[in-house]
């Protein structure tokens, strides 16, 4: 039997070992704080190609993606009787824009963005002379969750490895993080200190990642329940994000 003074010992060296261990193979992003390190092991993933159900999600083309995720079986809100929810607009659009999940009108019609939020977003969007053709819409979770709830946390992440996927076949330039949901996984998985703060603190801030540039903006919904156009507003805000948009699309095109 190990002795009183061996056994703070051993202790001391198997806390070492785990400390070694747990930080094998993690690199942290590029500027992130000391408040951002509790994500790290869990981070710097979303872009890479996952799974789903045990099968990995390793698809040649578009098309294939989205007549698979048509098919889906097995995935958490699918109880709930709600339709999958696939994408609208263009796949070869250097603008993608993700949301959060469906709405009742979405599940509807099987396309993101179709209610009225997605008709105000259509607005912002031609504000500044994009068109549907211009950008790919799409949401962080492919099915309308029960009384159109936040999604939970692990169901977010059991239609991750889609959105990463539609994400490596589209190959955008841009991605528009649309409300919080959307932003606060993406900034978390790419290990961004900033994965914690609201919405309002993150919108119209630039992050680049993986040769991506990645915005936050207001949600259309939050727009609509706060439709003040005065200076600091969030639509007047958002407006200024979308400008900027077209300024590094703008750029990029040159």
């Amino acid at each position: 039997a190990a002795s009183a003074v061996g056994v703070p010992a051993l202790a001391r060296l198997r806390m070492r070992t785990s400390r070694i261990r747990i930080g094998i193979g993690i690199r942290p992003h590029a500027g992130v704080a000391a408040s951002g390190r509790r994500l790290f092991g869990r981070c710097c993933s979303f872009f890479a190609n996952g799974g789903s159900n045990g099968r990995a999600l390793n698809y040649q083309s578009h098309e294939e993606l989205i007549e698979s995720l048509s098919e889906l079986k097995g995935d958490p809100l699918e109880p709930t009787g709600s339709r999958v929810v696939t994408y609208r607009g263009n796949p070869k659009a250097k603008i993608m824009v993700i949301g959060e999940a469906p709405g009742a009108e979405e599940d509807r019609q099987g396309k993101p963005f179709v209610g009225r939020s997605g008709q105000l977003l259509d607005n912002i969007l031609g504000s500044v002379g994009f068109a549907e053709n211009d950008v790919y819409i799409t949401n962080m979770v492919k099915r309308r969750p029960p009384n159109n709830r936040t999604p939970l946390k692990w169901e977010i992440l059991a239609y991750k490895p889609w959105i990463a996927e539609e994400i490596k076949l589209v190959d955008p330039h841009v991605i528009m993080l649309v409300g919080r949901t959307a932003a606060q996984t993406v900034l978390r998985s790419i290990c961004s200190p900033d994965a914690r703060l609201p919405i309002s603190q993150t919108r119209g801030k630039w992050y680049e990642y993986e040769g991506k540039w990645l915005i936050p903006v207001f949600h259309p919904s939050y727009l609509l329940r706060n439709p003040q156009k005065t200076p600091g507003s969030p639509k007047a805000l958002t407006w200024q994000d979308i400008q900027s948009v077209r300024n590094k699309i703008d750029q990029y095109r040159q």
